[in-house]
């Protein structure tokens, strides 16, 4: 989901942040147009922002609000916001179950791209028109405009897509260090992954086919299975099946034709995560990076013991704080 490039009511916001980010959809992905249509010149002294004083429902505790800027002081560049999605984290984090919480009131949002406008007077490496991301999650990106220290920030090429600049931090970053990070994987190598379809396991499936690794990619049943898995082949998957295949006779033939897979992706947990554990080779490792089942990950005896398998988690938002902006940009856009 993402937050509209246009006008929204603050009633409509009290209702339900949500349902008013839906209602205009028609100036989505709009570069040159503001969120809510503000005004973020020079003189900008106010942002409009989905704000929450507690924790609870977002659909609750969001508000929309004007919110008053601070000065820009000498290290702070002043932003306008061009686009910002909605995360599982961001949810998370209004509920107050994230791993991270900002202090109260805070703006919601850990997530988006946004255009320099104002520099302060001793900031170097950015200028006015660059586009920025936040460094780490807690930014705050559902707003108009703010004022931002410039070590909060990374700029990045301006001639990217402007949704796919506001989701470069997350998905792709996670998807990028789990293919790189825990397995040493090489052209005709598989990876097995759940949530096949979501932003990370989209971004798998495209990292994958340029380093010549097949995907199985795995998928809830669905009335518009056949579609979701054109769509996913047509990305570069190299197989897409459903959750209940994992427990049939269909896999040995799967395997025939595939080699069993170095890394197993889990972004679901519970039975789901089981399943792909039970698949993998010999040695091979399972990295959980989200828990959308809400239920733990369970590890047979038997694949510990016999098949030696690894377990471990992945977080991106530990690892960007472990290495420099600047490695995070290198490995982005270089692949080194």
């Amino acid at each position: 989901m993402w937050l509209p490039l246009c006008s929204t009511s603050r009633t409509a916001c009290r209702r339900s942040y949500a349902a008013a980010l839906l209602k205009c959809p028609r100036h989505w992905g709009n570069a040159n147009a503001s969120v809510f249509s503000h005004s973020a010149g020079p003189a900008a002294r106010t942002s409009k922002a989905l704000l929450f004083r507690k924790h609870g429902d977002p659909s609750h505790v969001v508000q929309l609000e004007d919110v008053e800027l601070p000065p820009i002081g000498p290290t702070d560049v002043l932003v306008k916001m061009l686009a910002a999605p909605i995360n599982p984290s961001d949810i998370n984090m209004i509920q107050g179950t994230y791993a991270i919480l900002p202090d109260l009131p805070a703006v919601g949002g850990n997530e988006g791209v946004a255009q320099i406008v104002e520099v302060g007077g001793q900031v170097t490496s950015l200028k006015a028109g660059d586009w920025v991301i936040p460094k780490d999650a807690g930014l705050g990106t559902w707003r108009t405009v703010a004022v931002l220290a410039e070590d909060d920030v990374i700029s990045l090429p301006n001639d990217i897509p402007l949704l796919s600049a506001a989701t470069l931090g997350v998905n792709p970053c996670t998807a990028f260090r789990m293919l790189s990070d825990f397995e040493d994987l090489k052209p005709g190598d598989s990876v097995i992954q759940n949530a096949a379809n979501s932003g990370v396991g989209q971004a798998v499936i495209q990292i994958a086919a340029a380093r010549g690794i097949s995907t199985i990619n795995v998928v809830r049943d669905r009335p518009e299975f056949t579609q979701l898995s054109d769509r996913l082949k047509a990305m570069g998957g190299t197989h897409v099946i459903k959750e209940e295949v994992l427990r049939r006779p269909e896999m040995k033939e799967l395997f025939k034709i595939c080699p069993k897979p170095k890394l197993a992706l889990n972004g679901v947990g519970g039975n789901s995560a089981t399943e792909l554990l039970r698949h993998l080779q010999y040695g091979g490792s399972m990295v959980t990076y989200g828990g959308m089942a809400k239920k733990p990950v369970t590890v047979p005896v038997s694949a510990l013991i016999f098949k030696d398998v690894k377990v471990r988690g992945f977080w991106v938002t530990q690892w960007k704080r472990d290495h420099s902006s600047g490695g995070l940009i290198k490995y982005i856009f270089n692949d080194k």
